[in-house]
């Protein structure tokens, strides 16, 4: 699939094209293509994602707020402007601990 969501030749800030939900978490595709894809997401605090594992490595920024990443286990405390990766394979979860944001960038190739 080769999907823009958004206009490619406006500029735009993440924080603003997504709105939180009380109680609940929000995503949106922003680029959608075969060897990847960019996400928003918007979680209410107390809002968690499971462990999971995926099948491609992948990239979390914070844009706003405050999360516990924990990756293979090990938690990763994250503000406004941290950046981590997750790589394929190994198990991962999402908590909000305040209403956060973030971007998630996946490679598939």
């Amino acid at each position: 699939m080769n999907t823009n969501r958004f206009n490619t030749r406006k500029p735009f800030s993440f924080n603003n094209e997504i709105n939180f939900s009380d109680g609940g978490i929000v995503s949106m595709r922003v680029l959608e293509k075969s060897v990847g894809n960019v996400s928003l997401f918007a979680f209410d605090q107390g809002q968690k994602l499971s462990e999971h594992t995926a099948p491609f490595d992948a990239m979390l920024q914070v844009t706003e707020g405050e999360a516990e990443i924990v990756i293979g286990g090990e938690p990763n405390h994250m503000t406004t402007g941290d950046t981590i990766i997750m790589p394929a394979n190994i198990p991962h979860a999402v908590n909000a601990i305040t209403r956060f944001k973030m971007v998630l960038t996946m490679i598939k190739a």
